[in-house]
């Protein structure tokens, strides 16, 4: 398991990316998520979220998304880096 242990950010407030924050969390795992595109894309961006947290071990995190259009991909990997930061 993946213990988050400090506050933690990835990503661009920039057009087609995402801002990642992750930090510890006691109470399991809270997500918040807001995007441009929510109602076309929410519960794909929900599901990538939570498949990148399930494969990296992490249980207990406040995961906040802020997606400006971000593929993907670059959301992945922009969850990927919060992690690996707010584990150091």
């Amino acid at each position: 398991m993946a213990e988050i242990i400090k506050f933690a950010t990835a990503g661009t407030d920039e057009k087609s990316d995402a801002v990642i924050t992750i930090e510890p969390c006691e109470a399991g795992l809270e997500l918040e998520i807001k995007s441009v595109v929510y109602n076309q894309f929410g519960t794909s961006i929900e599901a990538s979220v939570r498949e990148v947290l399930k494969d990296m071990g992490v249980e207990k995190a406040k995961v906040t998304v802020a997606d400006r259009g971000a593929l993907d991909c670059v959301l992945r990997a922009r969850v990927e880096t919060a992690v690996l930061r707010g584990k150091e």
